[in-house]
């Protein structure tokens, strides 16, 4: 029956949905977006949708669970330094037009955007780029996402060579690709490109190929930003490709927390490990032996040498064996590990050797390939399978100062922290199955202590797993050997960390990672457990019940490298080494010439007991031999005049400008070795 006049046709109701945001239920209507969830709160800037992040201004599906994400969360902070990214793109074209866009991901504490342009970026252009960054945050813009087909998307990028690659590519990006960024730019599923939308026209003013999210408008970065450097970079990080131009910088919710951040990085500056090495006389980087190829002066010989040492008297306490091996070796021994499969672009090239010639040139004994090593842990399966062993001997601890060698790209050697050449601390551990799991608990204790002994005691561990693209055995063999580092490493009481992918090829691994005295994460050991090189090199044992059996092996890096350990102990520290460290440990400073001998006969007696003391009998005056102590920062000087020589006593002046006057020198000598052996940071 057809409604009368008087009569209205009902509404219906707009169809509600239920959803869970952040753990409570709500009802809404359907097409709610995450913006209309969250009004009200600034700091929200995306919503994680069952998982994923999206813009605010997408809708939400019925039965969703919905997160806010703050800005100053670690999401948040990667979607604020992605849309400053964006905003210094646009600044940058705008500069110079030129320009073409290469991939501009977030990183840690900043971000980065790499263009082609003729002239590379100078220090003004950054203070240029930063005013006008700071004009396009204030002009509100929007950051609009839209979907679009792959024909739409050349379209809108058709000046923009480097976008075209990367849409080439987006079914099958190369590892160095996904490395260098370029998942930021285009993933699995729809292709999308982000606008930046004038907030008066309505116009999109700039746009980029991206996989987003970001945040609602531009005026959320504020002025809480800069721009740190710039430099060149290879396109997708390989020599073969184009060079283009980088800019780094770094965004933060607040003005507040960009000051903090730009002050740890100047405190990092002061104690960058490249300036204090050459400072302190401890080591240098000739240019004659090629780029990450250091030398040890006698000063930073000292520091390593007490270092290896301690670890030396540690692992003979904890039941490791020496052993040594080889710098190069046959190509074939690599072949067998995996490593010319999965780790060549890490290895250098061979060196093709021993073939004989006959007197018109033909072959008549072919060459063979040798391979400078990048690891030590083929060479210790072939000591382990030197002669049949028994479970009696298991677990077998092999230990090793081994020197090994990488090829490490031009740009990203840096310092002691990346080198080419190095010296792995490299255990080995053999032991059977029902050992492994207290093997890795009993490791695990051991590197964290000694790892305290160095003055490092802040850790959390990161449980690395495999890498379905990049791994050798069964899945079954990664699963045993996963769970049971995750339980070791639970079982620890630390924080634990997953590193999705991050396995080596042979086998899933904890790695220690430390914070320093200023807060950064440096990667330290690292314990692998692996049942895959046994296999490979046929490794065997003869169990209690006489049938042959495989042993599990258990890779283990303590320092990781001692050079990379001695520049992270050189920041920590500041290069104010620990008295058991120091090059240096006591400088006696007579007061005037008279109180030399004195101060030799000190010296001599803290010698006799080991400590690395020395006379500065210079002709420098009192004052200016007090400063060159405090510069070569000695952990003790010994000062004695008169008053000191007639009590039989000295005066300490610590690093810290702190003095004690009047120390009798057998209380003197007594305190230094006290700290020296006790080992007192």
């Amino acid at each position: 029956m057809k409604p009368t006049d008087e009569e209205e046709t009902p509404v219906p109701d707009a169809q509600q949905i239920t959803l869970t945001v952040d753990g409570e239920q709500r009802t809404v209507t359907q097409g709610t977006t995450g913006a209309e969830l969250f009004e009200g709160r600034r700091e929200i800037v995306v919503a994680r949708v069952d998982g994923v992040l999206k813009d605010l201004d997408q809708a939400i599906p019925g039965g969703a669970v919905v997160e806010g994400v703050d800005i100053a969360s670690e999401d948040g902070l990667n979607v604020l330094r992605h849309s400053t990214a964006h905003v210094m793109a646009q600044a940058v074209q705008q500069l110079r037009p030129d320009a073409k866009l290469g991939i501009g991901p977030y990183i840690k504490d900043g971000f980065y955007f790499d263009f082609d342009v003729e002239e590379p970026f100078t220090p003004e252009d950054l203070r240029t780029l930063e005013k006008m960054m700071l004009k396009i945050v204030n002009q509100n813009q929007i950051f609009k996402r839209r979907a679009v087909s792959e024909v739409e998307a050349g379209a809108a990028m058709a000046n923009e060579p480097y976008k075209l690659i990367i849409l080439g590519a987006k079914d099958h990006q190369s590892e160095g690709a996904a490395k260098e960024g370029a998942n930021v730019e285009v993933g699995a599923g729809e292709i999308t490109i982000y606008d930046n939308i004038d907030r008066k026209s309505g116009e999109a003013v700039w746009h980029d190929l991206c996989r987003g999210p970001h945040l609602p408008n531009t005026k959320l970065i504020s002025n809480a930003f800069a721009l740190t450097r710039s430099a060149a970079a290879y396109w997708l990080g390989s020599e073969k490709n184009d060079q283009l131009q980088r800019i780094y910088g770094t965004a933060w919710p607040t003005k507040e927390a960009l000051k903090e951040y730009q002050d740890r990085i100047a405190e990092a500056e002061r104690r960058d490990h490249r300036k204090l090495g050459a400072e302190l006389d401890l080591f240098s980087f000739p240019d004659e032996l090629g780029s990450g190829l250091p030398v040890f002066h006698p000063r930073g010989g000292i520091i390593r040498k007490s270092m290896e040492d301690y670890s030396r008297q540690r692992h003979t306490e904890a039941g490791y064996e020496f052993v040594y091996t080889p710098h190069i070796t046959k190509g074939h021994l690599y072949e067998v590990s995996g490593h010319l499969d999965w780790y060549r672009e890490g290895m250098f090239p061979a060196m093709h050797v021993d073939a004989e010639l006959n007197e018109d040139g033909t072959i008549r004994r072919p060459g063979q390939d040798y391979y400078l090593k990048p690891m030590n842990c083929p060479m210790h399966n072939l000591i382990f399978r030197s002669r049949g062993r028994s479970y009696r001997e298991l677990p077998l601890r092999l230990f090793e100062f081994g020197s090994v060698y990488r090829y490490e790209k031009s740009g990203v050697v840096h310092g002691l922290t990346r080198v080419r050449g190095m010296t792995q601390d490299d255990a080995h551990i053999y032991c059977t199955k029902e050992q492994m799991k207290e093997e890795l608990t009993t490791t695990l204790n051991f590197v964290l202590d000694l790892l305290k002994d160095y003055g490092l005691n802040d850790f959390y561990l990161e449980l690395s797993t495999k890498d379905p693209e990049k791994y050798v055995g069964s899945d079954d063999a990664w699963e045993e050997a996963t769970s049971t580092l995750a339980e070791v490493a639970e079982a620890s009481g630390l924080e634990l960390v997953p590193d999705p992918g991050g396995a080596a090829f042979y086998g899933p691994k904890i790695s220690v990672q430390a914070r320093d005295a200023i807060g950064r994460t440096w990667q330290m050991s690292t314990i692998q457990l692996d049942f895959n090189l046994p296999e490979r090199f046929e490794l065997e044992y003869q169990a209690a019940d006489g049938t042959r059996q495989r042993p599990v092996m258990i890779h283990r890096a303590l320092f990781g490298s001692v050079e990379r350990f001695l520049g992270v102990l050189t920041e920590h520290y500041a290069g104010a080494f620990p008295a058991w460290l120091a090059p240096v440990q006591v400088v006696a400073i007579p007061v005037a010439e008279a109180f030399n001998d004195y101060m030799d006969d000190v010296v001599a007696r803290l010698k006799r007991e080991g400590i690395r003391a020395e006379v500065d009998a210079s002709s420098d005056r009192f004052p200016k031999k007090i400063r060159t102590a405090s510069k070569d920062k000695v952990p003790f000087v010994l000062i004695a005049g008169g008053e000191d020589a007639e009590a039989g006593a000295v005066s300490f002046r610590f690093r810290d400008g702190s003095q004690d006057n009047g120390v009798a020198v057998d209380e003197a000598v007594k305190r230094i070795v006290e700290a020296v052996r006790t080992r007192a940071l």
